[in-house]
């Protein structure tokens, strides 16, 4: 197991379970007790957990947004293969809005190869694609980032959004279900995605399995604003067939 995995692995059971021991841990992921004690560190130093005697606890409240740093760690490989379907469905030369998150970073990775025109909206995302030079143009919208998440909101973020249009945005989002649609954590979250959508001639949603069927409580818009949605093999089956009657595309992979 890499380091990567065994820390996703950590986190995720820190998180499922609100605490966990060092031994716990250790049975869980094969590893040395001593190794665990550095991955928590590792971890507690990231802001992903927190470091109490004997192991370690969750950082969380419930109904809380997980921080950048905690997601980065979970569905690393369905994230990718998510990225990599939606790279596909971008063809050259299209103009291309990022939204924010870990999946939409994914994306980003890829889209710095293209020769396509991206607006990313989280500095991560800017640094990325921007770092190197290469075929894809990067456009920069204003806009205030939000501590740690790194997301760009505020009213120059929606001026940037106004200002523009997109051929496709791709959009991700904390919860999304048929019946209660798209969802996030954070009201100035939601005010540049409902922005964002407004932008752009298509929308595509980018989210793992573990978004269908969990709805945050700040709404996005309906399910049937989503010209397409990728997600991974885990998510639900009745809310991917819901989402397909509501009209949705829905693309597992």
């Amino acid at each position: 197991m890499s380091n990567a995995d065994r820390h996703g692995l950590i986190a995720k059971a820190v998180r499922d379970a609100g605490d966990a021991t060092v031994q716990e841990l250790a049975e869980l992921t094969g590893a040395s007790e001593m190794t665990i004690r550095r991955d928590l560190d590792t971890l507690a130093t990231q802001g992903v957990l927190e470091r109490v005697r004997g192991g370690a606890r969750t950082l969380l409240l419930r109904g809380e947004e997980p921080p950048f740093a905690l997601r980065a760690h979970e569905s690393i490989d369905a994230k990718r293969r998510i990225a990599a379907r939606i790279s596909a469905l971008i063809a050259d030369g299209e103009s291309v809005l990022l939204d924010s998150g870990t999946t939409c970073l994914e994306v980003a990775r890829l889209l710095r190869e293209r020769p396509v025109t991206v607006m990313p909206l989280s500095l991560q995302a800017i640094h990325l694609v921007g770092e190197t030079p290469g075929p894809a143009t990067l456009v920069v919208p204003g806009g205030q980032p939000r501590a740690a998440e790194g997301a760009l909101t505020g009213p120059l973020t929606l001026a940037s959004l106004a200002a523009l249009r997109f051929d496709t945005a791709v959009i991700g989002c904390c919860g999304l279900t048929a019946a209660d649609g798209l969802t996030a954590y954070d009201l100035d979250d939601a005010a540049v995605k409902k922005a964002g959508i407004a932008s752009a001639r298509r929308v595509v949603a980018a989210a793992d399995g573990s978004k269908l069927g969990h709805t945050a409580y700040a709404h996005v818009g309906p399910a049937s604003l989503l010209h397409t949605l990728v997600t991974d093999t885990t998510a639900a089956a009745g809310e991917v067939t819901a989402l397909e009657d509501g009209g949705t595309v829905v693309q597992t992979v």
